[in-house]
């Protein structure tokens, strides 16, 4: 029996809510992203979901200029967010000092869809409906609902809302963490989790500090502590393979020293980096720092995968 709408149903910032994904968690799932999270991964190739608020973003690829439109250039607000440089082309420019903090009616101004908003604020029931769409997928393919990011656990009350609302609907339940966050907020959160999966990006501190922006004394110690209080929770290690950073022997053997003991840990999964995300930083103003850097080439992939599958015990490369 679907529950009731509740107006007072907890709310967060949701970015995105993406049918049809089959790499997180069991079956064929709905993953929502929500903004928002305490790391700073130099790789991340979602910086649209880092701040923990609705953001505006600008595709010049959509504009057609001030002559053609020019609407945010006559827009009561800001003033001088929005500008083209004088005795150059027809191209608008944004002063993301003044423009950063535009809300979702500015957006709504841009005929072209250049000014877009990414991430909005939802109740748990808004969300719990559009996932429910799928609810027939769910029950023949052993799936149901992801929550990722950002760091979903940085907005627990919401979290354990959704979680707990699609466990009551009959949804398998995921999240995909890095576990920068106060125990508090796992503990609140994981009683609703069938599978966990998580990152370890970096098993030295000081170069976890360097990469992400802080240690991972604190996560690490939330791995161990979540593997040992939840017991029936599926727990699947994931790293962001970066060469030059984290793609080598050393950082894989060290992960799976670190999960083989504990036997919930079924899985050690590997997500080669790629820079899809690219384009998301120019259309919010953001410089990004890994340009340098290239995807991880298949036989580094292939060496590193085999080195899991031997230690989990599986023959062939089989999964």
């Amino acid at each position: 029996m679907t529950p009731t709408t509740n107006a007072s149903a907890p709310s967060g910032i949701v970015l995105n809510i993406q049918r049809y994904c089959s790499h997180d968690g069991p079956g064929i799932r709905t993953n929502v992203f929500l903004k928002g999270c305490s790391l700073r991964c130099k790789w991340c190739g979602n910086p649209e979901s880092i701040a923990f608020k609705p953001e505006l973003s600008y595709d010049p690829r959509k504009c057609t200029g001030k002559k053609a439109c020019g609407v945010c250039l006559k827009a009561p607000f800001p003033e001088g967010g929005f500008y083209v440089v004088e005795g150059a082309d027809d191209t608008i420019h944004v002063n993301w000092d003044l423009a950063g903090d535009c809300d979702e009616a500015l957006a709504s101004l841009c005929p072209t869809g250049a000014l877009e908003m990414f991430g909005k604020r939802m109740t748990a029931d808004e969300v719990l409906a559009e996932v429910e769409k799928d609810a027939s997928i769910y029950r023949s393919t052993g799936g149901g609902i992801t929550l990722s990011g950002g760091e979903c656990l940085l907005q627990p009350d919401f979290s354990a809302a959704l979680l707990k609302g699609a466990h009551e609907r009959g949804m398998n339940t995921a999240i995909e963490t890095a576990c920068n966050v106060p125990w508090k907020f796992l503990e609140q959160v994981l009683p609703h989790v069938d599978t966990m999966l998580h990152d370890h990006k970096l098993t030295n501190t000081e170069r976890h500090k360097k990469w992400t922006g802080v240690g991972n004394e604190r996560v690490l110690a939330n791995f161990k502590k979540a593997y040992e209080t939840f017991p029936d929770i599926d727990f699947v290690a994931r790293t962001p393979l970066i060469p030059g950073i984290n793609a080598d022997e050393e950082h894989i053997r060290a992960v799976l020293a670190f999960i083989r003991p504990h036997k919930n840990v079924i899985d050690y999964e590997l997500l080669p980096y790629h820079r899809f995300g690219l384009g998301k930083y120019l259309s919010l103003g953001v410089v990004y720092e890994l340009d340098d850097y290239k995807t991880p080439s298949d036989d580094l992939v292939k060496h590193l995968q085999a080195i899991i599958d031997e230690a989990f015990g599986r023959t062939g490369g089989t999964r």
